[in-house]
């Protein structure tokens, strides 16, 4: 009998198509550190379309540390921190982490999208709520499939109708929004002050998920919370080590009660390898400089000033976004490919996002600054992208007059 497991994974052409077509964009291997310049088929390629917000990647303070802790601790845990995976090193990161985030406790988790999917499948019940923006992070996303819990999506940042949503729920029932700080497309930042009114206004708690927002945001990087005074009035913080922090792994930091109880129920944590010795101990390392350089943040800004007004002279949109990610809108799925491909050609690495992922008259090239891009690589990029925009265009007008 024939498979039909078979039938609908071979009936998926789309990724050969844009192979054939010379626009596919994905699994671009890249043969060097991830820094402001990489090196893809031996050529030089300026980045933009890093996470490395503070640029720490590279940095040899947190080199030297993860070799240190390979040497003390070995290469991994053998385990789950529930059973025999938790070193001394855990619990010191932990412990940090909750005196960066003003929390009384913290849970670090292998990767940032475990930290999610744990949380949110834990905390609420089938007669609970979770309550989500349209434009959260997929690890939100499915987190909440996880869960038993009535899942409620209101509008991108729309404060009406996320009161709406909030006063047609049971006020017996637990209510949890789970938001991004900053989110991660568009680069705009998630209406705290208002969603923290709504919130206790409803008895709602609130969970924001500060993966783009640690080390941008708020005194000395501490995220969307901090930025806006409001860590008392914020449930949860979680966040990731793969973007400002250098590493890999995640967290969620909350009261000691919330940390005790995820401790004991997360099944992305009991049932999950540890995070490695290296990567701990790189973001144990990467937070220290992050504190102790608050330059670095500064830079990142003034980057992301210069990146903007230089893009908006150029005549791109750039939507709302108010941080290092900048939001290039093609509108053009085609046009966004084929501008990433010759982009990359010319020595300029940006990421598209194309659709489902957003609507089609909303693609764009996500255009991320780092603290350590040089004003000179900066206008590099936007010079290059400029130039490849109109010969796209002109190339489209061209093959529609035909």
């Amino acid at each position: 009998m024939r498979k039909k497991l078979h039938d609908k994974v071979n009936a998926y052409k789309a990724a050969d198509e844009a192979r054939r077509m010379g626009v596919y964009p994905y699994f671009r291997p890249i043969s060097s550190a991830q820094d402001t310049e990489v090196i893809i088929d031996n050529n030089r390629v300026l980045m933009f379309g890093s996470n490395s917000y503070l640029g720490l990647t590279n940095h040899p303070k947190i080199k030297e540390a993860a070799q240190a802790a390979i040497a003390k601790y070995g290469t991994g845990c053998a385990g789950s921190r529930f059973l025999n995976g938790t070193l001394d090193l855990h619990i010191e990161l932990e412990e940090k982490l909750a005196r960066f985030t003003g929390k009384e406790a913290a849970l670090i988790f292998s990767t940032g999208f475990q930290v999610n999917l744990g949380v949110l499948a834990t905390l609420t019940g089938r007669n609970d709520y979770l309550i989500l923006d349209e434009a959260d992070h997929a690890s939100i996303i499915d987190g909440t499939r996880l869960s038993f819990s009535k899942v409620i999506k209101y509008r991108h940042n729309d404060m009406a109708d996320l009161d709406a949503k909030l006063s047609k729920m049971p006020e017996e029932s637990i209510k949890l929004i789970a938001v991004d700080g900053v989110f991660s497309m568009e680069g705009d930042i998630a209406k705290l002050p208002e969603i923290v009114q709504i919130a206790e206004k409803h008895g709602a708690s609130i969970m924001v998920d500060d993966a783009h927002g640690l080390g941008v945001l708020g005194p000395k990087g501490a995220g969307t919370a901090a930025h806006f005074g409001l860590t008392d009035h914020v449930d949860m913080i979680s966040g990731t080590f793969s973007k400002s922090l250098a590493s890999l792994g995640g967290f969620v930091a909350a009261d000691r009660a919330t940390i005790e109880f995820l401790k004991h129920h997360a099944r992305a944590l009991i049932f999950s390898a540890s995070m490695t010795p290296a990567s701990v101990a790189s973001v144990i390392a990467a937070m220290d400089i992050m504190e102790n350089e608050p330059e670095r943040i500064k830079q990142l800004w003034d980057n992301t000033a210069h990146a903007s007004k230089l893009l908006k002279q150029a005549g791109f949109d750039t939507g709302h976004s108010e941080t290092p990610i900048i939001p290039i809108y093609i509108r053009n799925n085609e046009q966004t490919f084929l501008m990433t491909r010759i982009l990359q050609e010319q020595g300029i690495f940006v990421n598209p996002v194309v659709s489902p992922a957003v609507a089609p008259q909303d693609t764009l090239l996500r255009f991320s600054l780092m603290a350590t891009h040089t004003y000179e690589q900066i206008e590099e990029a936007v010079g290059k992208i400029s130039a490849v925009y109109k010969q796209v265009k002109a190339m489209s007008a061209e093959t529609q007059a035909i």
